[in-house]
């Protein structure tokens, strides 16, 4: 892995974390995100240039069919985040967001019968990522409560969580089936950036399904647009910036690995930025859980 990945990978993990904690500061909606997925998705037009004639024509229809399932789990996604950054704290969703879907996915995979690609090291790795997702919503070792689980923020950051999974496993088989297309003539890169690109335009369309549904979030967009709509723009770079910055570091790494396991920094800054930015109690077990996490997600990367 060259200097060049590994750098680009760290800043990635940097701006990760703080176009979080910039949404978590703005208190997002679901009308937060339809706005910045929608800019987002302008951000990634220019893309179209090189594809404009074989979008509808080349991309197979299990891809299209991939799209819609993907850009279901990505609005469910933002609608739980939103939900988990406006009544908890950063800190203690962001962790539990970013971690659990390593778990989830080797939990898919093992019961898909593909036992044989998980070894022993990700397994052990998936334990301490479990172990340490239950120490970061702790305010301390002794006086154990429910209530530090039972709450709305581990069960948005949960469904956020488990939505993460759900899009990651459906891109990746998307992604696979659309490379291996004969039909489909592209770069690896420019693949990715199109499909992102589709995903975002689906993602919106499901946003906006949820957004017009309630008269709430329907007043929140216009109000957006008229007031805020720069905060949403800030986002959407956020987003997509971090995302572009890790398909370019692919280009300069033999391992994925090394990618997966360099990008979850983005863990304990995202956790040390609540806590020094937006002013989050730093609960000792809440550090030492995301240490922990990080420890087992770095098992797990390398593994």
């Amino acid at each position: 892995m060259t200097l060049i990945a590994i750098s680009l990978v760290i800043l990635s993990a940097a701006i990760h974390a703080l176009w979080n904690v910039f949404s978590k500061s703005k208190k997002p909606t679901p009308s937060f995100f339809l706005l910045a997925s929608l800019l987002g998705t302008a951000l990634l037009a220019p893309i179209l240039l090189l594809h404009s004639s074989t979008v509808f024509s080349d991309i197979p229809s299990q891809v299209w069919v991939f799209l819609i399932i993907a850009g279901f789990f990505m609005s469910l996604y933002y609608v739980s985040l939103a939900r988990a950054y406006r009544v908890g704290d950063l800190s203690v969703a962001y962790p539990i967001v970013r971690a659990l879907p390593v778990v989830i996915v080797l939990i898919v995979v093992v019961y898909l019968g593909r036992a044989d690609q998980v070894t022993y090291q990700s397994v052990a790795g998936g334990l301490i990522v479990v172990l340490g997702c239950f120490m970061v919503p702790l305010k301390g070792f002794k006086g154990f409560r429910l209530s530090d689980y039972w709450n709305l923020t581990c069960a948005m950051a949960l469904i956020a969580a488990i939505s993460t999974a759900g899009y990651s496993m459906v891109d990746d088989e998307a992604l696979k089936y659309l490379r291996s297309d004969s039909q489909f003539d592209s770069d690896n890169t420019s693949t990715a950036i199109l499909y992102a690109f589709l995903e975002a335009c689906i993602t919106s369309a499901w946003m906006a399904l949820y957004v017009l549904m309630r008269r709430q979030s329907r007043v929140e967009f216009m109000q957006l647009i008229r007031f805020d709509k720069s905060h949403a723009f800030v986002a959407a770079i956020g987003i997509h910036l971090s995302y572009t910055l890790v398909l370019v570091a692919l280009a300069f790494a033999d391992n994925v690995s090394y990618i997966v396991a360099f990008h979850r920094l983005s863990i304990p800054l995202g956790a040390a930025l609540g806590i020094l930015i937006l002013k989050e109690q730093p609960y000792p077990t809440k550090i030492i859980g995301v240490l922990v996490v990080l420890i087992g997600l770095v098992c797990v990367a390398l593994g």
